[in-house]
This record gives C-alpha cells, sequence and structure tokens, in this order.
C-alpha cells in the first residue's frame, strides 16, 4: 500500500510539474515611447533570438495588435525579459510598410 501511495504521489508531482504555467497577457505600450537605441536593441534581439527556432517573419506581414499575440506567446520560448519583450515590440510595430 505504501507503494502504491508513493507511486500516486510521484505521479501527481510530476504531471503537476510538466504543466505549462498560465500566463496573464501583457499588452506592450506603443513604440513611441522608445528611443533609437531601444530600437536598435529590439532589432537585433528580433533578428539573433527569433531566428534561432524560424526564420524571420517580415514584420510588416502582421498588425500591432497580431503582434502583441505573437510576442505575447514568443517572448517567453525565446527567454526575453520584460524589457527586451518591450523593444522588441517596439521594433516590428515601428518598421514601415
Amino acid at each position: 500500500m505504501k507503494k502504491l501511495i508513493a507511486a500516486a504521489s510521484f505521479t501527481a508531482i510530476l504531471l503537476a510539474s510538466c504543466t505549462p504555467k498560465a500566463s496573464t497577457p501583457v499588452a506592450p505600450a506603443g513604440p513611441s515611447a522608445s528611443t533609437a537605441e531601444q530600437l536598435a536593441q529590439g532589432k537585433t534581439i528580433f533578428e539573433n533570438s527569433c531566428k534561432r527556432c524560424h526564420g524571420l517573419p517580415d514584420p510588416t506581414e502582421f498588425t500591432s495588435v497580431q503582434w502583441v499575440g505573437i510576442m505575447n506567446s514568443m517572448a517567453p520560448k525565446a527567454k526575453l525579459t520584460d524589457e527586451q519583450h518591450q523593444w522588441v515590440y517596439n521594433y516590428v510595430v515601428s518598421v514601415k510598410k
């Protein structure tokens, strides 16, 4: 019986540790608050971090609202800090068509 309880406890802990953590979407502020240096850093992070896993999307391909969803989804995977997240978002929405 002790082995059964231990196995059940272990399984519960394992399952709990493997479930994704819930996160609340973050809507970054607009690009108007960015300096030229921050936009340049955002571009560098975008080019280096994003292409590690996939091809770089054209920033003009998506609206600023679509970029909010994309960034909220991808920034944790790229292990970006909140500040880096903001810089990348500001860069991609600052690119003109």
